[in-house]
């Protein structure tokens, strides 16, 4: 089942300069970490007080072969995608992919936060989005600031 929405994903190449922005919105970093398997750093900033959620994650690559290096390759630093965390990423996998909506991940994989599952799935047009499925270990949440 889809819990809500986890984080809406910024493509950058200059976090800093996003970073500056979003202090200036008002918001702070909470938390951060690698996703290995996708090659990139990603930094999670929200509002304080609102438990982290949803968060904005700050998606840069880390090596040539990342996942974003095809994204840079069509286009500027943008809105990359939109993450809904569910109580069960494989289940809800194969219901959307039922749904019409295109598997990018064969299976989840970590995420870049300790005890996070994610998978990739691409909604075709109309819509033409990157979604994001978040589950978290139990017992494990998002580090809010």
């Amino acid at each position: 089942m889809i819990k809500g929405i986890d984080h809406i994903g910024l493509a950058t190449e200059d976090p800093r300069g996003v970073a500056g922005f979003l202090t200036v919105l008002g918001m702070g970093k909470d938390d951060q970490g690698v996703a290995e398997e996708y090659g990139v750093a990603c930094e999670f900033w929200s509002y304080p007080g609102a438990g982290g959620k949803p968060a904005i994650e700050l998606v840069t690559p880390v090596r040539e072969d990342s996942a974003l290096s095809d994204h840079f390759s069509r286009r500027s630093p943008s809105l990359y995608h939109v993450a809904f965390e569910v109580d069960d990423v494989d289940s809800e996998l194969a219901r959307l992919h039922g749904h019409g909506l295109v598997s990018v991940d064969a299976a989840p994989c970590a995420g870049a936060r300790p005890g996070m599952r994610v998978a990739f799935l691409y909604a075709p047009k109309p819509a033409a989005l990157l979604i994001e499925l978040v589950q978290y270990g139990a017992g494990t949440t998002p580090v809010t600031g």
